[in-house]
């Protein structure tokens, strides 16, 4: 649904559900004095009332190129604006013309955590809650799939389905990786012993033609840019099993937030040097990309997740050029006060989870029409865990988190977390470079957003980066395969190239 705000109307606020289970999507032209507003991206961007094609948000993309994530309410597009976690917008008639004034406030911090020594958590409650916020999400008209791994999030929903008896109503899908990381055979097992079907999809390496049109399909209906490095397996995957379009698609993201998420110890030593280090920030635009000293000049905030090209870098390949380092050590100074962890978590989920991770899978299921549920982020599933002590989510000391999943999960199906270890849905990104290099700088070469001479050069740079044993080898194909994805979706979306949209 779509709703309209008027300049004759009173005053509207508008705020996202406490986990971001639906942003908001906003469509704010200043010119021609319309607010358009809705919680279906794919909705908005198809009204009438919005001409397309859309122009793009050149902050939008220094943030994309510098960052990986453009911090909402700002989008890759200008008049769009997103209300995610903790968002917040009071829209209002200022001599008859619409104003709009954004927010944020982080909802989960630590300190408002429940003290009270009565409060315990109750797990049979927690699976029916998720089960739920599953279940009443589901078109029963459809297929339904769940990715699966073998870590706490997929398989706490797996389990509370299965207690809920839907083994015969949902398959359990997951990513076959390369060495150690591979969680196939695990899922396996534990889709066995709850009875549910499962599937394993594998990661293309080299792209075929059918994998090109399956790319290129998925970018044409792509509503915005993400670079999150398993972007691509998503459209191969429907290669692999096409029953995904159409489908209902069940995702165990979305709950970090309230249940903290604890990066590693080095990390949050380097987060606290930071606060100093930070200040030599001149220098940031004399280092290229792959530096080694190009992290040591990131403020607090980028290292809660934000990296990507170099200042001195994106000079040369783009023509507006924006320093993002004067937002984050904004947003750094305003998050000052918490301790770290929280000071971690505040930025990270609600930039690098919410508009990297999860937008990757809100995307693809948008592109293959598909209805996605995402029970973690649920209102009711997400207010129940805010409100638990400390002790059952995590281990400060020890930097555990989910702490209660991990203790249902063994006792109840047998998974010892603890001895798994932390397993990653990995993308091999390196080598998908490496094995279509003429494709990729193709599609790289031939996307108007950039200098024509200054990519040809950045991309060859990297590349040498790339193949040698360098530490920032890998971090250098990375940056590689992000350029892909952005020329990709400049080159095909619908909203931005006009002839796609009308096909």
């Amino acid at each position: 649904m779509i709703y309209e705000f008027f300049p004759d109307q009173k005053k509207l606020k508008l705020k996202c559900d406490l986990a971001g289970e639906c942003p908001i999507y906003i469509y704010w032209s200043k010119n021609s004095n319309r607010m358009l507003y809705s919680k279906s991206i794919k909705n908005l961007l198809k009204n009438d009332k919005i001409t397309k094609p859309l122009k793009i948000n050149y902050e939008g993309l220094n943030f994309l190129l510098q960052s990986s994530v453009v911090p909402p309410p700002k989008t890759i597009y200008n008049n769009i604006f997103i209300l995610n976690m903790g968002d917040e917008a009071e829209v209002t008639t200022v001599d008859k013309k619409i104003e709009i004034n954004f927010s944020h406030k982080f909802p989960f911090i630590n300190t408002n955590r429940s003290k009270k020594d009565d409060i315990k958590p109750n797990e049979n409650l927690i699976l029916e809650l998720i089960a739920k916020a599953t279940l009443d999400r589901i078109d029963k008209s459809k297929p339904s799939f769940l990715f699966h791994s073998a870590g706490k999030d997929s398989n706490t929903i797996a389990l509370s389905l299965a207690e809920a008896g839907w083994q015969d109503k949902i398959t359990l899908i997951t990513h076959k990786s390369k060495g150690k990381a591979d969680e196939s055979e695990i899922s396996s097992q534990i889709a066995k012993k709850l009875g549910f079907r499962h599937m394993t999809l594998y990661q293309t390496e080299k792209f075929e033609n059918q994998d090109k049109e399956a790319i290129k399909e998925s970018f044409v209906n792509s509503n915005f840019p993400c670079v999150d490095s398993v972007s691509l397996a998503y459209p191969l995957y429907v290669n692999q099993l096409p029953e995904l379009k159409n489908s209902n698609i069940i995702d165990g993201g979305g709950n970090d937030s309230y249940m903290t998420y604890l990066p590693k110890a080095y990390k949050l030593k380097c987060l606290a040097l930071s606060r100093w280090t930070h200040n030599l920030s001149f220098m940031r635009q004399f280092l290229k990309s792959e530096s080694l000293f190009t992290p040591v000049l990131r403020t607090p905030a980028e290292w809660c997740g934000m990296t990507g090209l170099s200042l001195y870098d994106t000079k040369k390949i783009i023509p507006n050029v924006v320093d993002v380092y004067d937002f984050w050590k904004h947003k750094s100074n305003l998050n000052k006060d918490l301790d770290l962890i929280d000071f971690n978590n505040s930025i990270q989920t609600t930039l690098r989870f919410s508009e990297i991770s999860l937008r990757k899978v809100r995307i693809f299921a948008d592109t293959i029409n598909s209805n996605l549920i995402l029970p973690f982020t649920n209102q009711h599933v997400a207010e129940y865990f805010a409100n638990l002590p400390e002790k059952y989510l995590f281990d400060r000391k020890n930097l555990k988190n989910k702490l209660i999943l991990r203790k249902m999960l063994k006792e109840r199906i047998g998974l010892d977390s603890d001895a798994v270890g932390k397993m990653t849905f990995s993308h091999d990104t390196n080598i998908i470079v490496a094995l279509n290099w003429k494709e990729i700088t193709h599609e790289i070469e031939k996307c108007n957003l950039w200098n024509k001479q200054g990519i040809v050069d950045l991309i060859n740079r990297l590349k040498k980066k790339m193949q040698s044993s360098s530490k920032y080898s890998n971090f250098s194909g990375v940056l590689i395969y992000r350029l892909y994805l952005i020329s990709c979706w400049k080159n095909y979306c619908k909203y931005v190239v006009l002839k796609n949209y009308e096909s």
